[in-house]
């Protein structure tokens, strides 16, 4: 069985699904030259939001339609977590190989002279890893989830 098809590795599967997405969405920024407008990291944050959504979807449909709230949480949060280490090591070495962007961070942002490679992408791991901690504890209580009290797999 692998990755993509274990229901064990749901958040490995979906978070690398997900960092796919965010550089996907991050080269596209750079190709058009909109790179250097904050605003437009929102746009991360609903990438984050399908990916843990579809994650939470994928453990309910492979766990006979149940979600408990915890593993829900652990699912999410692992899920989001996953992608945004992923997308930070792919911009630690983006930024290894084209400097120009770390230039325009220091220039540009209020403590950037304070960045290097390292410190811009544990801050972006670090923001992604609560983004999918915040996201998560809000899709969990929009997702149907078993009751706290009631075992996987028994039903009344």
């Amino acid at each position: 069985m692998g990755l993509f098809n274990d229901p064990n590795r749901i958040p490995e599967n979906y978070g690398l699904k997900t960092a796919v997405g965010l550089i996907a969405y991050f080269i596209l920024m750079q190709l058009i030259g909109l790179s250097h407008h904050v605003e437009l990291r929102l746009v991360n944050l609903f990438i984050l939001v399908g990916g843990i959504y579809y994650a939470l979807k994928k453990f309910k449909n492979t766990h006979e339609d149940h979600l408990n709230y915890f593993r829900g949480l652990i699912t999410g949060v692992a899920t989001g977590a996953v992608g945004s280490v992923i997308f930070a090591a792919f911009l630690f070495i983006y930024m290894k190989v084209d400097s120009s962007l770390l230039a325009s961070i220091q220039e540009n942002e209020p403590m950037g002279h304070y960045l290097n490679e390292y410190m811009s992408a544990f801050i972006v791991a670090l923001e992604g890893v609560f983004s999918g901690l915040l996201v998560t504890f809000v899709l969990i209580n929009y997702v149907d989830t078993d009751e706290v009290n009631d075992p996987a797999g028994e039903s009344k």
